[in-house]
């Protein structure tokens, strides 16, 4: 006799970075349970990040309108209560809101995820510099307490996806490695200096197809600026659609990124991810997924002694705006061209 599902609620709503790092758990654990059937509560515009994974829906959290406050809350509460029937919950964000929305869901069975954050209060301190739990093993940490097993290091990835003619008006056909540059981060100390970033393109758009990403009017100015200065660069900050750009991350070689949200979307299609880290660590938990740990150049703390100066890198000294920087672009373009190398 079959087995009826497990139906879990899997509440992730932001930022981006957090819910892309859940998709390479969410498939495992969907891989090596069968019974299991997910629907991930999250933002409007995460919905992407989940599409064509089977036994998985997404319920859209609309937190800045009609479930905004307690009120909104319980309204999707009674929503979800009405249309399903859950065998457990899986908080994997644990913020006020998640905790405010729980106590209104049917469904005794709930794990929430512990975020380690007296640990990294330590790290960010330096009280105590060593390399913490990642954050994907704490959402697989979530499911083994539910008892469903989840063996990260067994991860499976979509194949790449096919570019439509407007993709391909814009990059071309692929006819050798692409490499995907995204040079921004929420905060100035996560960067790496734009002109030295401009040298590293400089050099790898001698040889390689370079494909730029980032959001806003700013980045996007910048960006086609330097699409004009360097030949083989494609500016791809405008008019893509988040699933258009998953698209094209989808058929990358290698993502040159910050410790930001483009490196968890291409590490979710199992691309190599190369990662400039400035005033944050991946010691901190938040590298991409499966990468080596060699494929995150660090800032040098001999000069930079206080980094990690926060978890997020909203917080730092002054003159540690370009951490980041103290990492040679030379040493950049080697390491991306080790990677196509290997």
């Amino acid at each position: 006799m079959k087995a009826s599902p497990k139906h879990i609620l899997v509440i992730r709503l932001s930022a981006l970075g957090d819910v892309a790092m859940t998709v390479p758990v969410l498939r495992a654990l969907l891989d090596q349970n069968p019974e299991v059937h997910l629907t991930v509560l999250t933002r409007p515009f995460f919905k992407p990040l989940f599409r064509d994974i089977d036994r998985l829906d997404v319920i859209e959290a609309e937190v800045n309108s009609k479930h905004k406050g307690v009120f909104g809350l319980y309204r999707l509460a009674r929503q979800l209560n009405r249309t399903h029937k859950f065998y457990a919950i899986a908080d994997l964000h644990n913020v006020l809101r998640t905790q405010i929305l729980k106590p209104f869901l049917r469904c005794k069975r709930v794990v929430t995820i512990d975020k380690g954050r007296n640990e990294k209060k330590a790290l960010t301190k330096g009280l105590n510099f060593k390399k913490l739990k990642s954050t994907h093993q704490r959402y697989a940490d979530v499911f083994n307490a539910l008892s469903f097993r989840v063996d990260l290091k067994q991860a499976v990835f979509p194949k790449s996806e096919a570019l439509s003619q407007k993709i391909l008006s814009r990059t071309g056909e692929k006819e050798g490695p692409w490499i995907g540059i995204a040079p921004f981060a929420a905060h100035e100390g996560k960067m790496y200096p734009p002109d030295q970033m401009k040298m590293v393109i400089a050099e790898l758009s001698k040889t390689y197809k370079i494909l730029l990403f980032g959001g806003g009017n700013d980045e996007a100015k910048r960006l086609q600026s330097w699409t004009e200065t360097f030949e083989n660069t494609v500016n791809l900050a405008e008019n893509l659609s988040l699933e258009e750009q998953l698209d094209v991350i989808s058929n990358l070689d290698v993502m040159l990124s910050m410790d930001s949200g483009n490196g968890h979307l291409a590490a979710m299609y199992g691309v190599k991810v190369i990662t400039v880290w400035g005033v944050t660590h991946p010691f901190a938990g938040f590298a991409p997924f499966d990468q080596p740990e060699d494929y995150a150049l660090l800032a040098d703390r001999e000069k930079y002694p206080k980094i990690p100066t926060s978890v997020y890198g909203n917080k730092y000294p002054e003159g540690y705006e370009r951490a980041a920087g103290s990492i040679p672009p030379k040493a950049i373009i080697q390491k991306i061209e080790s990677a196509l190398a290997d």
